[in-house]
């Protein structure tokens, strides 16, 4: 890894400071004073509590969304490890830019503004309505026989992921989902669970887009000789050559919008598998940036509870979901604006004139 991504790094993260624990103890004394009985929201208050100690003063804001989704391709998935063709990046994109996917359902219902950003498809997009044409190479390299991506894609990538960010707090939005789409991506994310968590391929290694039992298990061989490849030499890997080495120039994108997005306080909901191997990077480039990460759900990937465990976080939904592209992040927006309606517009006791508990 050369200076420039490292730099580069050095000043998005300046800044960068843990949610506010005097704004979260302000919130905790506040829910505490809601007609109900202590603590009875459960995770609702925590949510609360942590929007505040993200959004500090401005908590009371109207909630305004935003869905990212970032698409590339990949060079590993010459290797036969997914049930997909390379082209299904191109063509869902496609899809997205028509309101035909999942993610374009769940956005338009829960009033998000949805981007699609091509960081690395391996095709040529006209100009089309909605789509950010940000890329940078038709995908990387195979990681199988090298670096993913060279120094200076890396450090586009980066940028362009800082930049969203920046753009949509210029926009007025204040929470993010973040999300993806790469065939092959699965892969990748196994890779990086694997550098980072020190499991073994087999534990970190699912089965995708659905493959079967033979594609499977060349996958989890696939992804053991990669780490071999990179890291056999290297006892502790740094997040940024975890990054080069085996990730993906949209995996490269959302770690920079995350870490863009902590120095504007926005708060963050990443999605599943893919993209919070992206969050967990951005973690070890910045601890304080776990602080602002809601997780939207837990995906059927293997790998994903390992991350999970590794970043000590919760998911706030769990419904066997292992599609990406945001959905599972777009899904528990609707939770966390209860949580802040229920904070903002509950009664206290006070006000209610309802007698506390004895």
């Amino acid at each position: 890894m050369n200076s420039l991504s490292s730099e580069q790094i050095n000043q998005i993260i300046q800044g960068v400071e843990p949610p506010s624990e005097l704004w979260r103890q302000k919130a905790r004394t506040h829910l505490d004073t809601l007609t109900k009985p202590l603590g009875s929201l459960g995770r609702l208050e925590d949510l609360a509590a942590q929007v505040v100690a993200i959004r500090q003063d401005g908590f009371g804001a109207p909630i305004k969304k935003g869905a990212y989704i970032f698409a590339a391709d990949h060079g590993i998935s010459a290797e036969g490890v997914s049930a997909y063709p390379r082209e299904v990046t191109h063509q869902m994109v496609l899809n997205y830019l028509s309101h035909g996917a999942a993610i374009n359902v769940l956005a338009d219902l829960h009033h998000a503004e949805l981007c699609i950003v091509d960081v690395g498809v391996d095709a040529d997009f006209d100009d089309l309505p909605g789509l950010h044409r940000r890329k940078i190479a038709r995908g990387t390299q195979n990681m199988l026989h090298e670096p993913a991506m060279t120094d200076g894609q890396l450090a586009q990538a980066l940028e362009i992921g800082a930049e969203m960010a920046s753009a949509a707090v210029a926009a007025g939005v204040n929470m993010i989902a973040i999300g993806e789409m790469g065939i092959g991506n699965t892969t990748c994310a196994s890779a990086i669970t694997c550098a980072l968590t020190g499991a073994t391929a087999f534990t970190a290694t699912g089965r995708g887009t659905g493959v079967g039992s033979v594609a499977h298990s060349r996958k989890i061989a696939v992804v053991e000789a990669v780490c071999r490849k990179h890291f056999d030499a290297v006892s502790s890997p740094s997040p940024l050559d975890i990054l080069q080495c085996v990730g993906g120039l949209e995996i490269a994108a959302m770690t920079g919008m995350i870490l863009t997005a902590v120095k504007h306080k926005l708060v963050i909901l990443i999605d599943g598998f893919i993209c919070t191997a992206a969050a967990a990077l951005a973690v070890s480039i910045a601890p304080d940036v776990c602080g602002y990460l809601i997780v939207g759900h837990q995906s059927e990937e293997p790998g994903h509870k390992l991350l999970l465990d590794r970043l000590k976080l919760q998911p706030v939904l769990s419904l066997n979901m292992r599609l990406g592209e945001a959905t599972g992040a777009v899904l528990a927006m609707p939770i966390i604006e209860s949580a802040m309606a229920l904070y903002n517009q509950m009664a206290t006791f006070s006000s209610a004139g309802v007698s506390v508990a004895s």
